[in-house]
């Protein structure tokens, strides 16, 4: 078989075939059913060298492999393929699960934006720099924003101004009491001289005194209208000040610039790119496991990821510790695989982004209480 499979299959050598395996009748057969196992030719590449490592022992029913690969029916190529991949995924002895070709993804990464429309005008950060949560990375042409800003702070201060003038309630209150005064003055002069004041006078005094009361109601509204304008360019001069602030690109977490995308002088719009950040104190161990041998409930369980060739100052006796985080509901109908990643703690740096590595979760692993 391993002369005629395609090229990036795993190569499967000494495979015998076995009777039933469900039952064994005596110890002739039993002993043949431990011979019946899968073993990768020896390595010749770094590729193959990862699947030779990963090797166990696969029991496979009673099939006829006599011919080359072409003449094999879809169903034993399908047991091949599940085969190879079982091997590449190297469940052994019913204890663990090693999961090789597992690709490290950072957690958090993000493409920084612009959040205006004008012209870049600085890059204050290089490739490679790290930076904290909220620093400037970046910034647009702002002076017809910051003039903006200042148009809205005098027209606060205007509206300001006119909500706290009180000067024509004050007027209208007095005005009111000085007319209120002359016609109560006028109402007792007739009282001790009958006459004395017609009513004419008397008609022309009181509704002087109810339009001075008009008048004050008026200046009160007025004075609460004012306040409401006060209001609207309190929210304007916040308005402005944002749109100033958005001519800054900020870093959204605390991580390394992996790329710089724009450069200065370019014309920006929102969403257009600037740069890209990546956050690597936390990464994600990415890869597939059968879906047969893993299970939802493991999630949360501690696991082991060991870089590939001992790569980012780690080798195969000292793997860095990580927990799962995920296991995929979705089962490939194909390979019976599902995607399962794990977190892994990378405070020290020595792991990076896009790195390969071999990932280890035992198979009677229960999340932590």
């Amino acid at each position: 078989i391993a002369s005629s499979t395609p090229s990036n299959w795993p190569y499967i050598t000494n495979l015998d075939i076995c009777p039933n395996q469900n039952s064994p009748t005596n110890s002739a057969e039993k002993a043949k059913k431990k011979r019946c196992s899968i073993a990768p030719q020896a390595p010749r590449s770094s590729r193959e060298r990862d699947a030779h490592n990963a090797s166990r022992t696969l029991f496979v029913p009673a099939l006829d492999f006599r011919g080359s690969y072409e003449k094999l029916t879809n169903v034993t190529k399908a047991i091949v393929f599940a085969l190879a991949s079982l091997a590449a995924c190297g469940v052994a002895g019913g204890e663990v699960i090693t999961i090789d070709a597992v690709v490290l993804r950072p957690m958090v990464e993000a493409e920084t934006p612009a959040r205006q429309t004008g012209v870049l005008a600085t890059i204050a950060v290089a490739e490679g720099d790290a930076v904290r949560e909220g620093q400037t990375l970046a910034s647009l042409d702002d002076r017809a924003a910051k003039l903006a800003v200042q148009r809205a702070a005098l027209e606060h201060e205007q509206a300001a101004a006119k909500a706290g003038n009180r000067l024509r309630i004050q007027y209208a209150e007095k005005a009111l009491e000085v007319a209120t005064a002359e016609m109560k003055r006028s109402a007792e002069s007739n009282e001790q001289f009958p006459n004395s004041i017609s009513q004419s006078q008397l008609d022309v005094e009181r509704l002087t005194a109810e339009k001075l009361q008009l008048e004050r109601q008026q200046a009160e509204h007025e004075l609460q209208l004012a306040q409401f304008e006060l209001r609207l360019k309190e929210t304007a001069l916040q308005e402005a000040q944002l749109a100033l602030e958005q001519h800054a690109v900020r870093a959204p977490f605390a991580g390394v610039v992996a790329l710089v995308r724009a450069r200065p002088g370019e014309w920006m719009e929102p969403g257009t790119p600037v740069l890209r950040l990546v956050a690597i104190d936390r990464l994600r161990a990415e890869g597939f496991a059968p879906a047969s041998a893993i299970k939802p409930q493991m999630v949360g369980a501690e696991v082991d990821f060991a870089p590939a060739d001992g790569h980012g100052g780690q080798d195969a006796e000292s793997p860095v510790r990580g927990v799962l985080r995920f296991v995929s509901p979705e089962i490939d109908p194909v390979s019976r695989q599902v995607r399962v990643w794990a977190e892994i703690d990378n405070r020290d740096s020595k792991l990076r982004p896009g790195e390969q590595g071999r990932l280890t979760i035992p198979l009677s692993a229960a999340p932590p209480k």
